[in-house]
């Protein structure tokens, strides 16, 4: 491109460019770039000239030549489609008239902070530096699959909105980030995709608003982050999707409100995750799936959890914080799925691995419980007479209690009216209280029982006695080889 031909505004920038100097069209700092289509032509840039500035300009000897323009309007398409750029490039709060078309571009480095534009195509680009989109107002798509940004990727405070709901607002599929994606405060309304991206550093999204009601809002399906995924006080309209993520570090939903109601709010199915935190703030809008999700530290409080769950195959090693086992099962209790034996066994392997046995004890019992409640009515009868008699093992006392009461029953009973011998001659002296326990205890014998012969009602008390006796034995045994079982 001849340099007559370029306008004052042009010629500035090309001058500029050797040099890496910054150009600034502001008249006022705090000047707001969607106003741009407004502005004249001593601020207006063409895109093709931009184009030729970053393929071809010349260089200065000494110099580091960058582009650096701020508050510009930038008309037409900015086409870098598989260009080799050596230049960083900074269009900051300008306002773009077409959207910028970098697929597969190769640059150096990139920020377009506080910019407008009507779409961002940045798909299976590579960048050795970081790009910057923070404060960004784009309405229309902005596409980084493929993409391989060696730095950051900056999206804080942007805003993005989808003019067609059909395909993903911000599409980050299978994008390689080698430092972090920081996006606090971040804005979108539509789907925010990051399917099979990398992130090598950790993904920041505190007070981010996402807001898709009804649909995906964030769909993360097999993400891998080295460091942390921070959603604290997110506000998710729609599903969280995170199937099969790998997060080696915490997945903190601190004060997040995610609400997708009639159906699930957040899913994290089979998903690796360090550590896990849903704490503080409103329980979620919507259910919690975490089928067959892995963490080390599961850090949930009991009321931020909703109504619905799946914990089928959920594994933890460490549950904090620290609540009775009053307070954390209803949260099995709450399970779609009805009756799930491994939450059962996952919560008592997490209070005995803390030394907290009398909870295990409790959680075993609820679970035995709620088993009771999946036999046919012989099952749960005889699953009542157990729970009443040694609380399924796990309350051997209680059959100490019901033997000593029969015992004292039958003792009183046969003192007031002993029993007729069966042989007066040969029978021992008659003892009320061994005669009952011979009665009560199946396998032991004081030679009472077989020396006399009830009568009556003598008779129907001393069967109650025999029958009582074997229900209580067998309990105990049940009880006492599920508890050596379980150890």
């Amino acid at each position: 491109m001849e340099i007559n031909n370029l306008t004052p505004a042009e010629l500035r920038v090309w001058r500029a460019f050797p040099r890496g100097e910054v150009v600034d069209f502001r008249t006022d700092r705090d000047e707001d770039a969607a106003t741009g289509a407004d502005w004249g032509e001593e601020r207006a840039l063409r895109a093709s000239v931009l184009k030729a500035l970053l393929v071809s300009a010349p260089r200065e000897d000494g110099e580091i030549a960058a582009l650096r323009v701020v508050g510009a309007r930038i008309m037409g398409p900015l086409d870098l489609t598989h260009a080799v750029v050596d230049h960083s490039i900074r269009l900051s709060r300008c306002h773009f008239t077409e959207p910028p078309d970098l697929y597969g571009t190769q640059l150096r480095r990139l920020s377009l902070r506080g910019s407008v534009l009507p779409a961002l195509d940045l798909g299976s680009a590579r960048v050795d530096g970081l790009v910057n989109l923070s404060e960004c107002r784009v309405h229309g798509r902005v596409h980084l699959s493929g993409a391989q940004i060696s730095g950051g990727l900056f999206l804080e405070r942007a805003e993005l909105t989808a003019r067609d709901d059909r395909e993903p607002v911000l599409k980050l599929t299978r994008t390689a980030i080698g430092d972090d994606l920081w996006a606090p405060g971040l804005r979108v309304r539509g789907e925010m995709r990051l399917n099979g991206a990398q992130v090598s550093g950790s993904i920041n999204l505190d007070e981010a608003r996402l807001s898709r009601p009804g649909q995906v809002a964030l769909d993360a399906v097999t993400l891998g982050v080295d460091g942390d995924v921070l959603l604290r006080r997110v506000h998710v309209e729609g599903w969280t999707g995170l199937r099969g993520a790998r997060i080696a570090g915490r997945l903190d939903l601190s004060y997040a409100h995610l609400s997708n109601p009639g159906d699930m709010a957040l899913r994290a199915g089979s998903c690796t995750v360090g550590e896990l935190w849903l704490r503080r703030g409103a329980p979620m809008d919507g259910g919690l799936n975490l089928r067959r999700a892995q963490t080390d530290v599961l850090f949930v409080e009991p009321e931020k959890l909703p109504d619905e769950v799946r914990l089928d195959g959920l594994g933890y090693t460490t549950l904090t914080p620290h609540e009775p086992a009053e307070r954390r099962l209803p949260m099995l209790e709450r399970d779609v799925d009805g009756y799930v034996p491994h939450a059962y066994e996952q919560l008592t392997a997490a209070y005995r691995r803390i030394g907290d046995d009398h909870a295990a004890r409790l959680v075993q019992l609820a679970k035995q419980r709620r088993h009771r409640t999946t036999l046919p009515w012989y099952g749960r009868l005889w699953g009542h007479v157990q729970d009443a008699t040694v609380g399924y093992g796990f309350r051997p006392m209680r059959a100490l209690g019901w033997l000593l009461s029969l015992l004292a029953v039958g003792s009183v009973a046969f003192a007031l009216h002993a029993p007729p011998p069966l042989k007066a001659d040969e029978a021992p002296g008659f003892n009320p209280v061994f005669y009952t326990l011979d009665l009560l205890l199946p396998v032991i014998s004081f030679g009472q029982e077989p020396a006399f012969a009830p009568e009556g009602w003598q008779q129907a008390l001393a069967y109650v006695l025999v029958l009582t006796g074997w229900i209580l034995a067998t309990t105990v045994i049940a009880g006492v080889s599920r508890t050596v079982n379980r150890q």
